[in-house]
Order: C-alpha cells, then sequence, then structure tokens
C-alpha cells in the first residue's frame, strides 16, 4: 500500500509540473505562445523577455510554487519526517516535478529549463544549500546580465556547497546535486552555443543598461 502510495504521489507531481503557466498565461491573457518567440522555451525568463514583467512575474511566482507544492507531498504519507525514506521520496517527488516541467505532458511536452521549479525543490529540501547557490546566481547576473549563464553557473555550485561547505555525507542527495547540475548544463545547451557565438541576450538590471 505504501509503494502504490508514493508511486502515485510521484504522478502526481509529475502532472503538477506539467502544467505550464508560461504556455497558458501566455495564450489565455495574451494570444501568444511564447515557445514561438524569444528562446522558445515555456518559462519565466522567455515569458519576461516576450511578454514583460506583468507576464513574468506571475510565471515565475507560480512555478516556483509547483516545485515546492511538488515537495510537499510527501507529507501525505505516513513516513517520519527526517528519516532516510521521508528524504528519498522528496527527492523523487523533486524530480518528477522538474521532468514535468521540461517534458509537460500538457503542453506537448515543450516545456521549459526548470530553473524556477528547481528553485522550489530545492529550497524546500535544503534551504542552506539552494540559499548560497541563489547568491552565485546574483552575483553572476550583476556581472554578465546573462540569465542563462547565472543558472547554470548557480546549478554548478549547488553540489559543491553540499558537499564541502555543508559535509553533506548522504550518497543519495550528492547523487541528486550532481544530476541537478549536470541538467541544468544540458537543457541550456542552446544558451551555451549563443554565449560561444556571443549572441545570447542579456537583462537589462537598471534602466541605463542596453
Amino acid at each position: 500500500m505504501e509503494t502504490l502510495l508514493n508511486t502515485f504521489l510521484v504522478i502526481i507531481a509529475y502532472l503538477m509540473g506539467s502544467i505550464p503557466n508560461a504556455v497558458w498565461i501566455g495564450k489565455w491573457f495574451y494570444g501568444i505562445d511564447v515557445r514561438e518567440f524569444g528562446s522558445g522555451n515555456a518559462g519565466a525568463t522567455n515569458t519576461f523577455r516576450v511578454l514583460g514583467k506583468k507576464a513574468g512575474i506571475p510565471v515565475l511566482v507560480l512555478d516556483i510554487l509547483k516545485g515546492c507544492a511538488a515537495v510537499a507531498l510527501v507529507f501525505f504519507t505516513m513516513l517520519e519526517p527526517g528519516s532516510q525514506d521521508f528524504f528519498n521520496l522528496q527527492l523523487a517527488l523533486g524530480v518528477a516535478v522538474l521532468l514535468g516541467h521540461i517534458f509537460p505532458v500538457f503542453a506537448g511536452f515543450r516545456g521549459g529549463k526548470g530553473v524556477a521549479t528547481l528553485l522550489g525543490v530545492v529550497i524546500f529540501i535544503m534551504p542552506i544549500a539552494c540559499s548560497l547557490s541563489l547568491l552565485v546566481f546574483l552575483a553572476t547576473l550583476l556581472l554578465t546580465r546573462y540569465v542563462s549563464l547565472s543558472s547554470m553557473f548557480a546549478g554548478i555550485s549547488f553540489p559543491f556547497f553540499l558537499h564541502f561547505g555543508l559535509h553533506n555525507t548522504n550518497e543519495i542527495l550528492t547523487i541528486f546535486s550532481i544530476t541537478v547540475a549536470v541538467l541544468l548544463v544540458l537543457t541550456h545547451r542552446k544558451n551555451i552555443k549563443r554565449l560561444l557565438k556571443n549572441q545570447e541576450s542579456k537583462v537589462p538590471l537598471f534602466r541605463f543598461q542596453k
């Protein structure tokens, strides 16, 4: 019964991740599929780029919240908080919601890169390591104004903070953090090509920047 419940919750987490906030908000309120413009991704960054902050902010918040909500499904079980089984299910739910965002069943399996949703997952499970990685993101963004590069640097720094900074000894958590880093790099393959060609779009952080 427990295994059946856990499997059901993982499926629910995937379906939650599959809710394409960027696509639906773009279509319902602007008559635009954001995947047909900008970088072609159904994520918060591309929504900001194509539709502006009035659409981008809700998409960003909703994508983060669905990551948090999916991991919180663990509390519907009888697993003891803090136990290894509790933690393992949290990670499984996190992976499921992330895969749902990247390959959403409700949007033809064409989703976003999962950065905002992943942020929601790791904030809920590992807030300290997440906060340190977020600092890396902000520092890189201030220096380069590249959201893609900032996201990759933050993801790559995550397992280092976890292992060397917080002295993590949980092998499953280590594997998860490395998988997160690799997945972020893989989902940014097109961005890497544009960065190498100096064709990647920059974010104007201040009004005087172009």
